[in-house]
C-alpha cells in the first residue's frame, strides 16, 4: 500500500533545510542569532529553514533559540528522503491515554478501529525482542474516526503523556518490516537503537540502510548476545 501526502514543503527547500541543520551537532541548544543567522544568511531565511525542520520533527524551534535533532538529520540525504513520509507521520501523530498505563496498550491494541500498522516500540519489540516497549504507535486509515473512539467513546484524553499514539497514513507500506525500521530511524533517541537492532536480524528485507554511531551498534550487538545466553 503506497498513500501520498504533501510535503510541507518543496523538496529543493527540505534538502536546503536539512543541509543547514547538519552543520549543527555539537551541542544541544542554538541561539537564532549567533548561530542560524551567520549560517543562513539572513533571519528570514534561519527562519525559514527553521520553521521547515519543525514541520519535518527534526527541529524545535524556542524564544530565540533552537534545537536540532541531531541523530537523524545525521543521516546522508538519500536515507533522510526515505525518512519524509515517517517524519511526516509522527509530526501529524495524536497521543491519548486513560489510566496512563499497559491497560491503555491492551485496550488499544484490541479495538482501536481500522489499524493498519504497529509501529515503534511494540512493533520493534514483536520482531526484535531487544528493548521492552513504552509507547504503542499505530497506524491508521482514518486518524479522526480513530481519535473520536478513544476520546469520545473509550474515555481517553488527548495529550503528551498518553501511551497510545495515532499516526496518519503517509508513504509506503509495501514493506512493513522496513517501515517500522525508518519509522525507528525517523524518531530517533531510543528507537535507533530498536532500528539497529532491526537491521541486525532483518539486513536482508531492507533496501535503505541508514548510519548509526559505531558505539551505539556495538552496544545493541552486545546486548542482544548477552541477552541470548541468560538463563531464563
Amino acid at each position: 500500500m503506497v498513500l501520498t501526502h504533501s510535503l510541507p514543503e518543496s523538496i529543493p527547500d527540505v534538502i536546503r533545510a536539512v543541509s543547514f541543520a547538519q552543520e549543527f551537532s555539537d551541542r544541544p541548544v542554538y541561539s537564532i542569532k549567533k548561530d542560524a543567522v551567520p549560517l543562513a544568511g539572513s533571519l528570514f531565511t534561519a527562519y525559514h529553514r527553521l520553521h521547515i525542520l519543525e514541520s519535518l520533527n527534526l527541529a524545535k524551534l524556542g524564544r530565540n533559540q533552537f534545537e536540532i535533532k541531531t541523530d537523524v538529520v545525521s543521516q546522508p540525504l538519500s536515507v533522510l528522503k526515505k525518512l519524509l513520509p515517517s517524519l511526516i507521520a509522527l509530526k501529524n501523530a495524536k497521543r491519548f491515554g486513560k489510566y496512563y498505563a499497559e491497560s491503555d496498550v491492551v485496550f488499544a491494541r484490541k479495538n482501536i478501529p481500522g489499524q493498519v500498522l504497529t509501529t515503534l516500540d511494540y512493533a520493534a519489540w514483536d520482531v526484535t525482542k531487544y528493548q521492552t516497549p513504552s509507547n504503542f504507535y499505530v497506524y491508521v486509515n482514518d486518524l479522526d474516526a480513530a481519535s473520536r473512539f478513544l476520546k469520545e467513546e473509550s474515555g481517553f484524553s488527548e495529550g503528551d503523556n498518553g501511551r497510545v499514539v495515532l499516526l496518519p497514513l503517509v508513504g509506503d507500506f509495501t514493506n512493513r518490516i522496513e517501515r517500522v525500521y525508518l519509522d525507528c530511524v525517523a524518531n530517533g533517541g531510543r528507537s535507533s537503537l530498536d532500528a539497529i537492532s532491526i537491521e541486525l536480524q532483518y539486513g536482508d528485507k531492507l533496501t535503505t540502510r541508514a548510519y548509526f554511531p559505531i558505539e551505539y551498534v556495538k552496544k545493541v550487538q552486545e546486548e542482544s548476545n548477552r541477552s541470548r545466553y541468560e538463563i531464563p
